[in-house]
């Protein structure tokens, strides 16, 4: 079968229902979700949403070409209905059936920073040397993961999903649905402590994509921070663990790394010359675990690092811009305090530049909001960064910093000189004008902010004030 090609017979099953007397001849070819995207011949599954309702697109659905729909209440159609107690867990059910019929392995991916990296540079990796399905943009959720097991071609020599979360569980059933034949841990950190509490607690809610492997599933992690490796052995003895440090197995470490003026680290694995697309230490540890993955699945270390240098990110994910004399490092679809330190450090290391950090809120922290704000403020004024621009919640960071005794030596020494090095402003569209006119043109600028910032709008402010963007220059995240 190309994609689906589900019988009748194979949805019953996979949703847990009775067949049908005398049964039917019904075939679907592909599963959707998304009723303005049916083609001749889907199964629509209904999903209910907090601003939508699917089940009020089904006949639109029919209309288009659907054969049939898995609904979650009764309802009139024009095809077969499938009635299931909750159309969520059918999609995630239909995608389990799915993968038990794969013959493909199959890598899931997850972690609090850099996992997106790590999967376009595994799929990259894998894809030197086998045909590879992974995962696409971000659809990495209860819906997004079983859609793209569901769409694997049946020539796919390897599947690559990556996987995340932001509450208790979410993990455990995404590696039931998948059942991972190698299962990888990127990092952990304070991210999504809204609703996992801790930094325990997104800990356990991570490594459960281990506990939750396919029968004798190999596990990968990296070695920061250290909890991480002593945990994940604990529950899978063999786990390989890759970075920088003596915590990392000793093959799975780079050697002769340097790092080209722009931070992008060139190292040597396996006889192989690596160059990393992606500037930054932590995109040597995202590169030695897909080469990792690569090996365990037969590619060799050539091809791979071959992959892995021609590897294509996500947008948004420290993406370089140059705009005439100025370069800017686009970091805005997701901040936590990690990623946010991970950032500030590229930005560090840009050699013979002004060095500028506009900084937005970091969403999904929970009541550790505050204090993680402040921590990183002080981090990024504690750093050979040339001016900070705290918007939002870092904003009012910089508000408390400058009354706190608690503020490190660095900080309070960097607040005490604020006029020369720091901005505040409310938001991103308040803070603009007051960084515009402390630029010369020449400065390389992070913007660093949570997806819902939207940061990305000062772009065509910045296009429209010193010239014309040349496109993407590269990655540093």
């Amino acid at each position: 079968m190309s994609v689906a090609a589900w019988t009748d017979a194979a949805v019953r099953s996979a949703l847990g229902l009775a067949p049908e007397r005398g049964g039917q001849s019904l075939t679907y070819e592909r599963v959707s979700t998304d009723s303005r995207k049916i083609e001749a011949g889907d199964l629509y599954v209904a999903l209910v949403g907090e601003n939508f309702d699917g089940h009020d697109f089904v006949g639109e659905s029919m209309a288009k070409g659907a054969r049939g729909a898995v609904v979650s209440r009764a309802m009139q159609a024009a095809g077969p209905l499938y009635r299931v107690n909750d159309t969520l867990v059918a999609l995630g059910a239909l995608a389990a059936f799915r993968r038990r019929t794969l013959q493909a392995p199959v890598v899931a991916i997850t972690g609090s920073s850099g996992k997106t990296t790590t999967k376009d540079f595994t799929a990259a990796a894998i894809g030197a040397g086998k045909r590879v399905h992974a995962t696409r943009g971000n659809l990495n959720n209860r819906v997004g993961m079983p859609l793209t097991l569901l769409a694997v071609p049946a020539d796919a020599e390897a599947v690559v999903l990556e996987l995340g979360t932001n509450e208790p569980g979410e993990i455990r059933t995404l590696a039931q649905i998948a059942r991972p034949d190698i299962g990888v841990v990127t990092t952990v950190g304070e991210a999504h402590l809204e609703k996992l509490g801790s930094l325990e607690g997104v800990l356990d809610e991570k490594l459960d994509l281990l506990r939750g492997l396919a029968d004798e599933g190999r596990g990968l992690v990296g070695d920061e921070p250290a909890v991480l490796a002593a945990r994940a052995r604990g529950i899978c003895p063999g786990v390989r663990v890759a970075g920088w440090t003596e915590r990392a197995d000793a093959d799975l470490r780079p050697q002769a790394a340097r790092a080209d003026e722009q931070g992008r680290y060139m190292f040597e694995w396996r006889g192989a010359r690596v160059s990393v697309p992606v500037a930054g230490r932590h995109a040597v540890t995202d590169a030695l675990l897909a080469l990792a993955i690569a090996e365990l699945l037969g590619v060799s270390a050539a091809d791979a690092a071959r992959g892995i240098a021609g590897a294509s990110t996500q947008a948004m994910r420290g993406e370089v811009r140059r705009i005439s004399g100025l370069t800017l490092i686009v970091d805005c679809y997701n901040a936590n305090p990690q990623s946010v330190r991970a950032a500030l450090e590229v930005l560090e290391g840009q050699a013979a530049r002004r060095r500028v950090a506009v900084l937005g809120t970091m969403r999904e922290l929970g009541a550790d909001s505050d204090r993680l704000h402040r921590e990183v403020l002080g981090d990024a004024l504690g750093r050979a960064v040339d001016l900070v621009v705290a918007t939002g919640a870092f904003a009012q960071a910089a508000e408390a910093l400058g009354a706190t005794t608690g503020a490190s030596a660095q900080a309070a020494q960097a607040l005490g000189t604020r006029s020369a090095r720091l901005l505040t402003a409310a938001d991103w569209q308040a803070a603009y004008p007051l960084l515009r006119a402390r630029l010369k043109g020449d400065e390389i600028v992070l913007l660093k902010a949570s997806r819902g910032i939207a940061m990305e709008g000062m772009l065509p402010l910045f296009e429209r004030d010193f010239g014309t963007t040349s496109g993407r220059a590269a990655r540093s995240h």
